[in-house]
């Protein structure tokens, strides 16, 4: 049913359903499931990190409930579920998702081991001092601001970023036809490539390689081979094997254990218990006399072994039969100009390096224009000390504020500005300006104008201010590589996997 003021028109149901395809794809692929590649984050876990700026869980300052933080996010800023906007803020404080978690959790938060975490109104949080250095500088007009979706408040199209994100942390997102899973990398390694470029724009990939080892995965373990680290690297696409770590114990009675320290990123610890279990009931694998799981923060599974057997060969087996080895395939793709884009390593750190110039221009633009105007108001203030006795006597005769303002702009040479700022002072205060501390004010915002713009006209003092900020950013949040990467070792050999001993070979006619 229709009414007459309705209109209607013939359409092929084809090309609707194709129109709406496209708009819908296109706002997964943009507004849900890709993250930029200038601070790595998607629009859900940009929004939960600026709502808690907002609410003032800075990571000096007390926890407060994960209900308060996914309330506010859901008010201002995301209309979705409360499931993914938790989820999310839980992601980003588990330490072994993220290579450096961008939230300080207090309570449960899951576990490795696949356990889910408390409810939101059990579990409070605030931020890390890493997420905000991502965070720092947003309120000097260094990134564009929209409307949020209800138009009562605005939100940032991206952060400032004074770390690479993208490749610290790495990011993992399912879109419409086009996917991304970007390992998390060591934050030394990333700085040292971007200064590079920096450096020398015209730096090879093949150089750039030898400063980025490879994925540094919080869960540690060991990378074999680089043929897929550089695959990823030059091209954007590749599969990294990984492995877990394990090394052999001796234990009373002549007899050995394997333990298990590490395991592959990814990898649900229990899960892992429970299939080495199922084998061995099995008999797909021989030799394991018990099996234990003593792991508290860190991992440690104990494997016993039956007596005289090698601990190599139950090693591989299990590589070979379980996730302790696993493959991780990697695909560098990321929103570039709010495109999805598959980069190879240098270009997402040229993304990364383009963004820091914007912040970084509009950052000093921001501040010449406020040291612009201090030093102005200054020099009316000086002006007034000068004659303070002649502007005490005009003010006084004067009927009110305005007629003040209109005899002393005409009888010296103020701007309106200046005329409202003295004005603005009481009379104590007027009288009791101390010309020292006023010139000295002066004469360190004239040098503080000079460098600024310094910056603003020259290339090289930019580009050498980023690489200085990078560098302290590199001092405040180094840390040692924690996934090992190793030469390939090969396919299985059978020696390695069948015990050496001795047989009967019987040969007939």
């Amino acid at each position: 049913m229709y009414t007459a003021s309705e209109k209607l028109s013939s359409a092929n149901i084809t090309e609707i359903m194709q129109t709406a395809y496209i708009e819908y794809s296109m706002s997964v692929i943009i507004s849900r499931a890709l993250p930029d590649a200038r601070d790595g984050l998607k629009p859900v876990q940009r929004r939960v990190l600026y709502a808690m700026l907002r609410e003032g869980l800075l990571h000096n300052r007390a926890f407060d409930k994960c209900a308060g933080v996914v309330g506010e996010v859901l008010k201002n800023y995301h209309p979705h579920g409360d499931s993914s906007v938790y989820d999310t803020l839980v992601r980003l404080a588990q330490p072994w998702v993220m290579r450096y978690p961008l939230i300080d959790p207090q309570g449960n938060f899951g576990s490795v081991d696949g356990d889910p975490p408390a409810a939101y109104r059990y579990t409070e949080a605030r931020l890390k001092d890493i997420a905000e250095d991502l965070l720092k500088d947003i309120e000097e007009d260094t990134v564009d601001f929209i409307p949020n979706y209800k138009e009562s408040t605005t939100e940032p199209t991206v952060l400032p970023a004074a770390l690479p994100n993208l490749l610290m942390n790495g990011s993992t997102g399912i879109a419409v036809g086009m996917t991304t899973n970007i390992p998390p990398h060591n934050l030394d390694e990333i700085i040292d490539a971007t200064v590079a470029i920096i450096d020398n724009p015209r730096i090879s990939l093949d150089e750039i390689c030898q400063i980025v080892q490879g994925p540094d995965f919080p869960t540690g373990g060991v990378i074999s081979g680089r043929e897929g680290i550089l695959s990823y690297l030059k091209t954007g696409k590749g599969i990294v094997r990984t492995r877990g770590k394990a090394h052999t114990e001796e234990v009373k009675g002549g007899m050995e254990q394997i333990v298990i320290t590490e395991i592959p990123y990814n990898v649900n610890r229990a899960t892992l218990v429970t299939r080495i279990a199922e084998l061995v009931g099995e008999k797909e694998i021989d030799g394991i006399r018990d099996l234990r799981d003593e792991s508290d923060e860190n991992t440690r599974i104990v494997i016993e072994l039956k007596r005289g057997e090698q601990a190599k060969v139950v090693i591989n087996q299990l590589f070979q039969k379980t996730a302790l080895e696993s493959s991780f395939g990697v695909t560098l793709l990321a929103l570039d100009k709010k495109r999805p884009k598959q980069m190879n390593i240098k270009e997402l750190i040229e993304c990364y390096i383009e963004h820091r110039r914007d912040v970084v221009t509009r950052r000093t633009r921001f501040r010449l224009k406020e040291a612009e105007d201090r030093a102005h108001i200054l020099e009316g203030y000086i002006i007034a000390l000068d004659n303070l006795d002649d502007f005490v006597k005009i003010i006084r005769a004067s009927a009110n504020r305005e007629e003040a303002k209109v005899k002393l702009m005409a009888k010296y040479p103020l701007s309106e500005r200046q005329t409202d700022a003295i004005l603005e002072l009481r009379l104590y205060q007027l009288t009791g300006l101390e010309r020292g501390k006023i010139e000295a004010e002066y004469l360190a915002l004239e040098q503080l104008i000079l460098e600024l713009r310094g910056i603003l006209e020259s290339e090289a003092k930019l580009m050498a201010l980023i690489k200085k900020e990078l560098g302290e950013m590199k001092a405040k949040y180094t840390s040692p590589r924690r996934t090992e990467i190793v030469a390939a070792a090969g396919d299985f050999r059978m020696e390695d996997v069948i015990p050496n001993e001795g047989c009967v070979i019987t040969v007939s006619h």
